[in-house]
């Protein structure tokens, strides 16, 4: 009998995909977005500018899970998905320009820019603004290619859009800059 040894070699693959803690992570930042959009008329009804909860829950997973492009376009989708369901939606707008947004999210993820002051990066709060201004121009767009092609949509309205889209991607902006270091902290991830 001879004592030989094998060598033996571990082989790892690159993990592809998101990780369950990630899909968990979006899932509850989506439905909390939902939540609070869902009830934001009383949550703010004192203000003339309300957030879009759900864009700034879908950027803020977007910065905390770094996902790669195509799963952010998937994640921004999703959301649109998701905003099918609520009150005083446009049916359909919803899932080209939430897919929009979350592709622009990723782009800009992806920029080596530093905007901090010391050690604070504002960068959530810039992501999360230039992210829903493309969000709600790509909605708004949509919004006028449906009154063109015959549409009952109220055409008035669209005069109040620059406002509105402007001040929620100021106001989305803000919400993420306050929840991104507390929840970065949490999960332990690395600033963006």
């Amino acid at each position: 009998m001879s004592n030989t040894s094998v060598k033996r070699e571990v082989i790892t693959q690159a993990q592809g995909g998101l990780k369950i803690t990630d899909i968990l992570l979006i899932a509850v930042l989506l439905a909390a977005g939902a939540v609070l959009k869902s009830f934001s008329n009383i949550i703010v009804g004192f203000s003339p500018l309300k957030p879009n909860f759900v864009i700034a829950m879908y950027c803020l997973a977007i910065i905390l899970i770094k996902p790669r492009f195509y799963e952010s376009v998937i994640i921004g989708f999703l959301a649109g998905v998701l905003c099918q369901f609520l009150p005083n939606n446009t049916p359909y707008a919803n899932l080209i320009s939430e897919a929009v947004g979350g592709a622009v999210m990723a782009l800009l993820i992806m920029v080596p820019m530093k905007l901090n002051i010391g050690r604070y990066s504002f960068k959530p709060a810039v992501t999360t603004f230039l992210s829903t201004l493309s969000s709600g121009f790509t909605f708004f767009f949509v919004l006028k290619l449906m009154i063109l092609f015959g549409a009952n949509l109220n055409a008035k309205a669209f005069a109040t859009f620059m406002v509105i889209i402007f001040g929620t991607a100021a106001v989305n902006a803000i919400i993420v800059q306050i929840l991104y270091a507390p929840l970065k902290l949490a999960l332990g991830k690395k600033d963006i």
